[in-house]
């Protein structure tokens, strides 16, 4: 698998790092039900195939998807480079609280390093830079956190670049970790010259935009999702939002097809085809869907492509406009 620095850190990413959000479990943004044996299963996959990093956070199924990982190292030798966050907490009713006081971010910290068992977390992200104006209180606390051994670097995700200059001031950002896919690209518009410019690293979340992008949704697979299911309440699941990106995907399998390639694996490369990103995020709960995306990271889209799929997303964009 190819990989790629990540900003002024020594590690370098396998261009596909496994996600651990949807194997998390049931909580207020969960995808449904899960099976912890096949999510299992999927981690010690990934690390077979070649991934060298995982990205998780308490959040994701409150603290089990950290567990899960934890079981699943522990049936190998091999230790991949963790990323954990911090600053999302919950109730007893599994909704989502915000919190970037400077207790509760070291006490996520200790959390995690017990959950995951770790010595070191290798790089810990602030998840939401929620509410902003404990954005640097928290941040201070991490460099602490880092300075005292507890975390190798520290990186931010869902940043502005006017927050990511806030954090610099106090200590170097080693990475952002923000959502981009095709039908998401705000973060062309600045971030991604900004941390190119200030050696940051780029961790893409949601490349696929929730399987959207897979070539395996469809009318009757949404309508068939779990009721406690957060894509349910989705902006891109709604109308008219997803009846123009089904109709984009038709035209992104031709492109995949020719290929010899899945719509996934064409959705991810397409995200690596910026220099500025160091790895696109797969998520995962099952070993097969390991076994179809990892290819993608040795798959260096052509400019033929590249300009076809432009089309095509113009093409979704007119429709919804004319809505």
């Amino acid at each position: 698998m190819q990989t790629r620095k990540l900003g002024y850190t020594d590690f370098e990413l396998t261009t596909i790092g496994l996600g651990t959000w949807a194997m998390g479990g049931p909580w207020q943004f969960g995808w449904g039900p899960q099976d912890d044996d096949e999510a299992i299963a999927a981690i010690l996959a990934a690390l077979d195939t070649g991934i060298n990093w995982i990205d998780t956070a308490p959040a994701y199924g409150l603290g089990h998807s950290e567990e899960l990982i934890r079981q699943a190292l522990k049936q190998t030798s091999y230790k991949p480079i963790i990323a954990t966050k911090c600053g999302i907490l919950w109730n007893e009713k599994k909704e989502k609280l915000t919190c970037l006081k400077r207790q509760s971010i070291r006490d996520e910290c200790h959390a995690s390093l017990k959950r995951l068992d770790v010595e070191v977390i290798d790089l810990y992200q602030m998840h939401w830079p929620d509410p902003d104006e404990d954005m640097e209180e928290a941040w201070e606390e991490m460099t602490r956190l880092c300075e005292e051994g507890k975390t190798r670097y520290i990186g931010v995700s869902n940043f502005s670049v006017g927050q990511i200059k806030r954090a610099q001031k106090i200590h170097p950002v080693a990475s952002l970790q923000p959502p981009y896919s095709m039908l998401h690209r705000k973060v062309e518009d600045e971030l991604l010259g900004y941390c190119a410019e200030n050696d940051i690293g780029v961790v893409a979340y949601s490349p696929m935009q929730r399987g959207l992008l897979t070539g395996k949704f469809s009318a009757e697979r949404l309508a068939s999702l779990a009721a406690d299911d957060h894509r349910r309440r989705h902006r891109d699941f709604q109308e008219p939002q997803f009846s123009a990106t089904m109709e984009l995907v038709e035209g992104l399998k031709a492109i995949a097809e020719r290929n010899g390639r899945t719509c996934a694996q064409l959705a991810l490369s397409w995200v690596l085809r910026r220099s500025e990103v160091t790895s696109a995020i797969a998520g995962a709960r099952r070993p097969d869907q390991i076994a179809e995306t990892t290819p993608a990271s040795d798959w260096n889209l052509g400019e033929k492509d590249i300009e076809e799929i432009e089309q095509l997303l113009a093409g979704r964009q007119a429709k919804l406009d004319t809505e």
